[in-house]
């Protein structure tokens, strides 16, 4: 058993489980439950149009393991300092940096995306984030498209900070595909040593996430955790479980597989009748997160 793994042993009746630290001599009917120590992070995107100290208060409330922040319009995402005072008020990590790639953040930090991504760097480092999440150049961005795969290796051998470069999809309109994306929306089969698998994402694409997921291997270092139902053109983001979307394989793949990367609810509450409808959506989404992500292997 892994460090901080949590071994868990039971028969038929739940109620008879017992958390053991050491569970080399289960009963012989018993079903032996283990949670790999990844974590369970909330982004601070899933709480808007509430905003960023709103993100680490419900965060911290609800029991998730850290934050991924989201670098966006609301100018806390974008301060470092202040984001250093959130964390430590609320003794919740900062684990993950989402660099400012959208359409909507293109004046963000700049506009030049290399020194976007220094400076997703550099807040990653300061804040003991881990990781940072890319997505691909869009077209227009000619040379930073062109240089995009050597610049993230040369990038990579400066630093310890993952950059892990997420899943995108094709726009569709009037039976037309336009991807804006280079060199593609699909990261699966170019060579990014980190890959972020976001299953809102694979619903809009129309890709089987699954099969993604095996081809990446252990390139799959970071999960977005959400849900689409596929039959429309929109990133819909929703609850785990709301979807079409193989959430709950996906997390028992991945526990099975032994997966230490992080695994990021990114949800999309907008449309919450008020703060309790949306406080209901975040718990939703954090216990369907760890009751599936477990690997189990019955002893008979």
């Amino acid at each position: 058993m892994s460090p901080g793994e949590r071994t868990y042993i039971g028969g038929d009746d739940p109620a008879d489980g017992v958390q053991r630290e050491d569970a080399r001599v289960p009963h012989p009917q018993a079903e032996v439950v283990r949670v790999p120590n990844a974590k369970i992070a909330l982004s601070t995107a899933s709480v808007y149009p509430e905003r960023t100290p709103d993100a680490f208060e419900l965060a911290a409330r609800l029991g998730y393991d850290g934050v991924e922040i989201m670098v966006g319009q609301d100018p806390v995402s974008q301060d470092v300092e202040v984001l250093e005072r959130l964390r430590d008020h609320y003794e919740l990590p900062i684990l993950a940096v989402h660099a400012p790639c959208l359409l909507v953040t293109q004046r963000v930090w700049g506009r030049d995306p290399w020194a976007k991504l220094e400076r997703a760097r550099d807040a990653a480092q300061r804040l003991g984030a881990e990781t940072v999440v890319v997505h691909p150049p869009f077209r227009w961005q000619r040379d930073y498209a062109r240089d995009f795969e050597v610049g993230l290796a040369r990038m990579r051998e400066e630093t310890d900070i993952v950059f892990a470069v997420e899943n995108m999809f094709p726009l569709r309109a009037r039976g037309n595909e336009v991807v804006p994306y280079a060199p593609d929306w699909n990261p699966v089969d170019h060579d990014f040593p980190q890959v972020t698998l976001d299953l809102s994402h694979t619903a809009v694409s129309g890709s089987d996430a699954m099969e993604m997921a095996a081809k990446l291997g252990d390139r799959l270092a970071h999960l977005h955790l959400a849900d689409g139902s596929g039959i429309t053109n929109k990133d819909e983001h929703l609850v785990p479980g709301r979807g079409n979307q193989p959430c709950a394989q996906m997390l028992e793949r991945l526990a099975n597989a032994g997966y230490g990367g992080l695994i990021v609810l990114e949800i999309n509450t907008r449309k919450a009748v008020g703060r309790t409808e949306r406080i209901d959506d975040l718990a939703e989404a954090l216990a369907f997160a760890r009751l599936h992500f477990a690997a189990s292997s019955a002893k008979r």
